[in-house]
């Protein structure tokens, strides 16, 4: 398949720069695989379309405000955006500017709370650093890092904790997983109230999730690897709800990918397991375990809108996606939702 069979034109006014006031007053689009309808909803809506005994599954990674600005030992000012812990205080990074930051640089952020060092460079540019501080890194991180928004939102965040999910438990993103976004703490309990099984899986999004695809034959793309585990009580009832026949709904593409990397061809059972993933889903992929995704709109081109794609038909997915423009729907991270079923 080609690269240009996932592209549609989408207006710049209509990306998301904020976002939006109540978390589920956001607009909501529902298709109907069996039938091929499209609906215009509010987020909150999505009540009607789950039934008792399905599952929710979402991904409860929680962003760390992993962008910093320091300075070299010169005095040039230097940007890091930390990508994932390698172990222990040695994380791989994206540096900028990347020409300037060799082996053997040491940066200083924050009034000197806390220092780095570039050990090497890695595959791809980022570089593994190695961080030097008093204290928790943590607390540090929170006390002067940014959260890492996507480069297509150019405003400042007023409030930390929106690019941020309700349920977010565990510290490693570097980006967030934006279908959780509408979900509010009131909803999350009127879904459990009516018999749907909420579980989670933990994925911790890397900025390869906004990488461009380049190659023109899109079977030729490398995917990014992202880090996931899942506990037993989440594979339980994630089973559980196969073996009854009912419905598993990702909340995102992060859920899906770690619920397809790990379900079984045959069954679409889950097991334990901790691990790397780098599944790629196009167009002709069988899904083994999942029944309906909850997700936003993705950009032209990528890799999301091509597991979408292969979830719901791409015509259907673009015919969608064109209507969406036309609606004046919100686009990417804080933008709008679909769901489809």
């Amino acid at each position: 398949m080609k690269l240009e069979e996932f592209d549609y034109k989408l207006p710049e006014e209509l990306i998301a720069q904020v976002p939006i006031q109540k978390r589920d007053e956001s607009r909501l689009m529902v298709l109907n695989r069996d039938d091929k309808t499209i609906e215009h909803k509010k987020f909150k809506d999505i009540l009607e379309y789950l039934r008792p005994g399905d599952c929710l599954v979402r991904n409860n990674t929680k962003v760390i405000p992993a962008r910093l600005y320091g300075k070299k030992e010169t005095g040039a000012n230097v940007e890091f955006v930390l990508l994932k812990q390698i172990e222990g205080d040695i994380w791989e990074t994206i540096v900028r500017p990347g020409n300037k930051l060799k082996p053997g640089t040491k940066v200083m952020f924050g009034d000197n709370l806390l220092q780095a060092e570039i050990l090497e460079i890695m595959e791809g540019g980022t570089r593994k650093v190695k961080f030097t501080y008093e204290g928790i890194f943590n607390e540090i991180l929170d006390k002067i890092g940014l959260m890492p928004l996507p480069p297509y939102i150019h405003k400042s965040l007023e409030e930390r904790e929106r690019y941020q999910t309700v349920y977010a438990r565990y510290n490693g993103s570097a980006a967030a997983p934006t279908a959780g976004l509408h979900f509010t703490k009131e909803l999350l309990k009127q879904i459990e109230e009516k018999g749907i099984k909420i579980a989670n899986v933990t994925l911790h999004v890397g900025i390869g999730t906004f990488r461009p695809v380049k190659e023109e034959n899109i079977e030729e793309h490398q995917m990014h690897t992202e880090h996931y585990y899942i506990k037993q009580e989440d594979v339980d009832k994630i089973n559980e709800t196969k073996k009854q026949g009912n419905r598993v709904i990702a909340v995102g593409t992060t859920s899906c990918r770690v619920l397809e990397t790990i379900a079984d061809a045959k069954t679409g059972l889950v097991h334990k397991e901790e691990g790397d993933t780098k599944i790629y889903i196009y167009p002709g992929y069988k899904f083994k375990c999942i029944d309906g995704l909850i997700t936003n709109f993705h950009l032209p081109k990528s890799t999301l809108l091509m597991l979408v794609s292969a979830l719901g038909g791409r015509e259907y997915i673009l015919k969608a996606y064109e209507e969406a423009v036309n609606e004046k729907y919100r686009f990417f991270s804080f933008g709008d939702a679909m769901l489809i079923i």
